[in-house]
C-alpha cells in the first residue's frame, strides 16, 4: 500500500521534498528513489561514481539535433519521434525523468543557451515542445519542461531580475509553457534560476501556483533548477515541490522547524509530498528497453536534414552533381561541431563527419580537403593559403564555417553575432577565385551574414545538428534530402537592429524587457526594418505556390465558440519532391493597444511530390485574435477587421483575406478614478453623468460636457480630480449621484 503523507513523519515528508543526491530523489519506507537525467536533445546520464557536478563522462547516448535545429524543422511529428527515441534510451538507462525540453523564447541572439531553445516565437516553441513531451512520455518517462519562466539570458542568470510586464509575459514568454501544460500534460516543470519582477522564480507563487496550477490546471510536480532555491520554506509555500540538488541538513531542517513552530501549515507540506509520491508512482509504469542505436542514428540524420535551412541558392548551384572536382574547406567538415557546451552535452554513440559522408556520397567526384582554419576560429600561418590552393581547379568550393565551441555555452552569453575574422577573410579569398562557393554553417544561434554573404553563392544553415549532422549535410548538399528547415528566428543585418539590443543583458541585477511584445520578427516587422533573412524563411530544391485562400467563420466570440477555418491549396510547382511550411499570420490593423503587424498563429508542414497539390486547413479561435489586457486582467478580442495572411515567411505573405469579427467590448467598473472620457464612451455611464450634470439655459450639456475644446484638453483627467476644478459641473454631489463607487 502506498504511504500517504499522514503515515510519514515530518522528517520523512521533508526528505521527499529534497533530492537524495545530484541525480536522485529521496527514498522513504514505501517510496523508492528515482533517477533524473539532463536532456534535452539526448541523455546525459552520469554513471555511478561519476563526478558530482556531472559535466563529463556521461553514458553514451544518441545526440539528436539540438533545439536550434529541431525548432527549424517546424515539424511536430518529427519532434514526437525524437522525443520517443530519447524515451526509449531513458528506459534502457533507468532514467525516470528527462530534464527537457527547453522552451524559453530566443529574446536575443546573444543568449549563450539559445542552442537549447526552439524559437523566438511562442507558437513554434509550444507546438514542438509539446510534441517532444508527448513522444518522451509515450515511453513512460517523464519530461521536465524548463525553465519557468523568463530565463532568456545566461549573464547573471542565477540572480538577475527579468523585469517584464504582464502583457508581455502572457503573450510571449508564457504561451509555450501554457500550451505544453494544457495539451501534453508533462509530469514535471522546472523553475528557472532568475527572479521575475524581483521575486525568485522558485518562490514566485503567482507563477508556480496561481498561473501554472490555478489557470492551466497543471497536476504534476514542480522542481527547481539545480541550485535555484534560496529559501526552502518560502519556495514550498509558493508551490515548489522538489529541491535539486538537496541542501541536506539545511533545507530539510528548515521545513521541519517551520512545521514545528507553526509558520508552515503541514497541509502545504503534505500537498508537495503527495506530488512527489505521485511522480514515483507514474515512473513505475516504465518498462526496460533496449535502444536500437543504429535506428536512432538514422533518425538523428533524417531530423538534421529536415531542420537544415537553405538560405540562398544562387544559380541553382545546389544540389551537387556527382563528378568533377569539389574542394571542401574548413576544419568543421573534418571535426564536426554538432552540440553546445554545458549541462546538455551528450556523449554520442558515434559521430558523422561531413567530409567522410560527402566522399562516400559522391564516388565519381574528386573531393579534396583543406582545413583553412582551426576549430577555435584562429588561422595558423599557411592554413588559408593551403585552402586557396586546394580550391584551384575545383568546380565548386564547400566552405564549412561556424562558431568556435567556446562561443556558445550554458553559463555565459555572446557579445557579438559575427563569424571569426579568420573565416570571413578566408571566404573572401575563396570567392576571389571566381569559383562558386557554398557556405555550410554550424552554429547554435544566428550569426550575421550581411558582412560576408556577397562572397557566397549558396548558404546552408545547419545549426548544431547532432551526431548525424555530417551525414545529413551530405544528404542535403547532394539532393538525397530536400533542405526541410525554415528559420525559427530572424537573422538581422546587425545586432544593433535587434529589438532587444538596447535592453540586453541589463545592469545591476536587473534586465528590462523594454521591447515588450515586439520580440524577434514582431519588432522587425513593426518597424519595417530590413533583415538579412526573415522569420519563417527557407528555400527548397523545388518551388511552391499557394492559391485559393478561403476563410470561413462559425460561432461567435461572445458565445465562446468562435472558429475561423483557414484553407488554402499548396502546390509543388517543381520537378522534385519537397516540403513546404504553410504559415498563417493574423494582424489587427486598428487595435486600441500597440500590436505587431502580424503574428504567427498556425502552421503546417506539407510534403509534396512533384506537381502534387494539397488542400491545407487550419483553425483559429478567439485567443488567436486577442491581446492580453492588463486593465481587464484577461484576454480581450477587440471587435472589428482582422487580416488573415498565408505565406512562406513573415515577409513573404502571398494571400490575404480580411474578416470582420464582432465582439462586445469589455466593460470596466466606472469609478472616481475613471477618466471623463471613459465615462462618456460607456453608454450607461454617459447617460448617468449627463443626467446628473444637467443642461445650461440653451439646452446644451452643462460645464465641461458642453465644451468641446476643454474636453480635448482635460478629458483624460479622472472624474474625481475634476470635482476640484471650478466651473466643470463635476461636483462632489454629482459624484454621489452617479454612483457609490464614484
Amino acid at each position: 500500500m502506498e504511504p500517504t503523507p499522514g503515515h510519514l513523519s515530518t522528517e520523512q515528508k521533508a526528505a521527499l521534498c529534497l533530492g537524495a543526491d545530484f541525480w536522485h530523489t529521496a527514498a522513504v519506507p514505501g517510496v523508492e528513489s528515482i533517477m533524473v537525467s539532463d536532456g534535452p536533445h539526448g541523455l546525459r546520464r552520469q554513471p555511478d561514481g561519476g563526478d558530482h557536478v556531472g559535466l563529463s563522462g556521461s553514458v553514451p547516448a544518441t545526440c539528436f539535433p539540438t533545439a536550434s535545429a529541431l525548432g527549424s524543422s517546424w515539424d511536430p511529428e518529427l519532434a514526437r519521434e525524437v522525443g520517443a527515441a530519447i524515451g526509449v534510451e531513458a528506459r534502457e538507462q533507468g532514467v525516470a525523468v528527462v530534464l527537457g525540453p527547453g522552451v524559453n523564447i530566443k529574446r536575443s541572439p546573444l543568449c549563450g543557451r539559445n542552442f537549447e531553445y526552439l524559437s523566438e516565437d511562442p507558437l513554434v516553441a509550444g507546438r514542438l515542445g509539446a510534441a517532444l513531451v508527448e513522444g518522451l512520455q509515450s515511453q513512460g518517462v517523464g519530461a521536465s519542461v524548463k525553465h519557468f519562466a523568463a530565463n532568456n539570458q545566461e549573464t547573471d542568470r542565477v540572480r538577475v531580475s527579468a523585469d517584464v510586464d504582464e502583457r508581455t509575459l502572457r503573450e510571449i514568454y508564457l504561451p509555450a509553457f501554457e500550451h505544453i501544460v494544457t495539451t501534453a500534460r508533462p509530469w514535471t516543470v522546472m523553475c528557472s534560476y532568475n527572479r521575475v519582477n524581483g521575486v525568485w522564480a522558485s518562490q514566485h507563487r503567482w507563477l508556480l501556483t496561481d498561473v501554472l496550477r490555478g489557470e492551466w490546471g497543471f497536476d504534476g510536480l514542480v522542481m527547481s533548477d539545480w541550485g535555484a532555491v534560496h529559501d526552502r520554506v518560502a519556495a514550498l509555500v509558493a508551490g515548489l515541490d522538489l529541491e535539486m540538488p538537496p541542501n541536506l541538513g539545511v533545507s530539510d531542517r528548515a521545513i521541519v522547524a517551520a512545521v514545528t513552530d507553526g509558520s508552515l501549515e503541514e497541509q502545504v507540506l503534505d500537498t508537495a509530498v503527495a506530488r512527489a509520491v505521485a511522480l514515483v508512482e507514474r515512473s513505475r509504469n516504465r518498462q526496460p528497453a533496449t535502444a536500437d542505436v543504429d535506428a536512432h542514428h538514422a533518425l538523428a540524420r533524417r531530423a538534421a536534414a529536415a531542420s537544415t535551412v537553405l538560405l540562398r541558392n544562387d544559380g541553382g548551384v545546389l544540389p551537387l552533381a556527382d563528378g568533377g572536382r569539389i574542394a571542401v574547406v574548413g576544419e568543421f567538415a573534418r571535426t564536426p561541431r554538432f552540440q553546445g557546451a554545458g549541462s546538455s552535452q551528450v556523449n554520442p554513440t558515434r559521430v558523422d563527419a561531413a567530409l567522410d559522408a560527402l566522399t562516400a556520397a559522391l564516388p565519381s567526384s574528386q573531393v579534396v580537403f583543406a582545413p583553412g582554419f582551426a576549430v577555435d576560429g584562429e588561422q595558423p600561418a599557411g592554413l588559408a593559403d593551403g585552402a586557396v590552393a586546394a580550391a584551384s581547379g575545383a568546380d565548386v568550393v564547400l566552405a564549412f564555417l561556424g562558431l568556435p565551441p567556446a562561443d556558445e555555452s550554458e553559463g555565459y552569453d555572446r557579445t557579438h553575432i559575427d563569424l571569426p575574422a579568420a573565416q570571413t577573410d578566408l571566404l573572401a579569398r575563396l570567392a576571389a577565385t571566381g569559383l562558386p562557393v557554398v557556405v555550410v554553417l554550424a552554429n547554435g544561434s544566428v550569426v550575421r551574414t550581411s558582412t560576408w554573404e556577397q562572397h557566397a553563392t549558396a548558404i546552408v544553415e545547419c545549426w548544431l545538428g547532432g551526431q548525424a549532422a555530417g551525414g545529413a549535410v551530405a544528404d542535403v548538399l547532394t539532393g538525397a534530402a530536400d533542405p526541410g528547415g525554415r528559420l525559427a528566428e530572424t537573422i538581422p543585418l546587425s545586432l544593433a537592429d535587434h529589438p532587444s539590443s538596447l535592453n540586453f543583458p541589463g545592469e545591476d541585477g536587473h534586465v528590462r524587457y523594454g521591447e515588450g511584445v515586439f520580440v524577434g520578427y514582431r519588432g522587425f516587422d513593426a518597424q519595417d526594418r530590413a533583415v538579412s533573412y526573415p522569420f519563417g524563411h527557407g528555400l527548397s530544391y523545388t518551388t511552391f505556390a499557394h492559391r485559393d485562400l478561403d476563410v470561413t467563420q462559425t460561432g461567435s466570440h461572445d458565445g465562446g465558440d468562435l472558429v475561423l477555418t483557414v484553407s488554402t491549396t499548396v502546390v509543388n510547382t517543381g520537378n522534385r519532391a519537397g516540403s513546404e511550411v504553410l504559415q498563417v499570420y493574423v494582424g489587427d490593423p486598428e487595435a486600441r493597444v500597440a500590436r505587431p503587424p502580424r503574428e504567427l498563429k498556425a502552421f503546417a508542414k506539407v510534403a509534396l511530390a512533384p506537381r502534387e497539390e494539397r488542400r491545407v486547413t487550419v483553425t483559429l479561435g478567439s485567443r488567436d485574435l486577442s491581446y492580453w489586457s492588463t486593465g481587464d486582467a484577461r484576454w480581450v478580442l477587440e471587435g472589428g477587421e482582422f487580416e488573415i495572411a498565408v505565406g512562406a515567411s513573415s515577409r513573404d505573405l502571398r494571400l490575404r483575406r480580411v474578416v470582420t469579427v464582432e465582439a462586445t467590448p469589455p466593460s470596466r467598473p466606472l469609478t472616481a478614478m475613471s477618466t471623463l472620457q471613459e465615462w462618456l464612451v460607456d453608454p450607461k455611464g454617459s447617460a448617468a453623468l449627463l443626467a446628473a450634470v444637467g443642461t445650461d439655459p440653451d439646452g446644451r450639456p452643462a460645464g465641461i460636457l458642453g465644451d468641446t475644446e476643454m474636453l480635448g484638453v482635460i478629458g483624460n483627467f479622472p472624474l474625481g480630480s475634476l470635482a476640484a476644478f471650478p466651473g466643470m459641473g463635476i461636483s462632489p454631489e454629482v459624484l454621489r449621484t452617479i454612483g457609490p463607487d464614484a
